[in-house]
């Protein structure tokens, strides 16, 4: 598979105000090669073809914009788009300000 690019750093991400769903959204589009608003937030990502690589890629770039570290099982313990956004916007509201903008 290959990997979509279309990198920003954590501090332009957060600089710009660009919440978590509207990111991961943008980004699942890639992946998935598919229109962001043809994915139902309560649907489970691997009935839209999320694979394990494609999975893997996207904890990466999820590392790479919000400067957060996330386990490798992330999807699988979020499957849906609705439970990723709820679990990254609490662990970027748990994240102090001044870390994330010093990477």
């Amino acid at each position: 598979m290959t990997v979509p690019s279309s990198r920003h750093t954590a501090t332009t991400a957060t600089a710009v105000g660009v919440p978590p769903h509207a990111w991961l959204s943008a980004r699942l589009s890639l992946y998935l090669r598919r229109a962001p608003e043809t994915i139902d937030p309560t649907v489970p990502l691997a009935e839209y073809g999320m694979d394990s690589v494609a999975a893997l890629s996207l904890c990466g770039d999820l590392e790479d914009e919000f400067g957060l570290e996330v386990e490798p099982t992330l999807l699988w313990d979020h499957p849906t788009v609705e439970s990723l956004v709820r679990h990254l916007s609490a662990a970027l509201a748990a994240t102090e300000p001044s870390a994330r903008d010093q990477r």
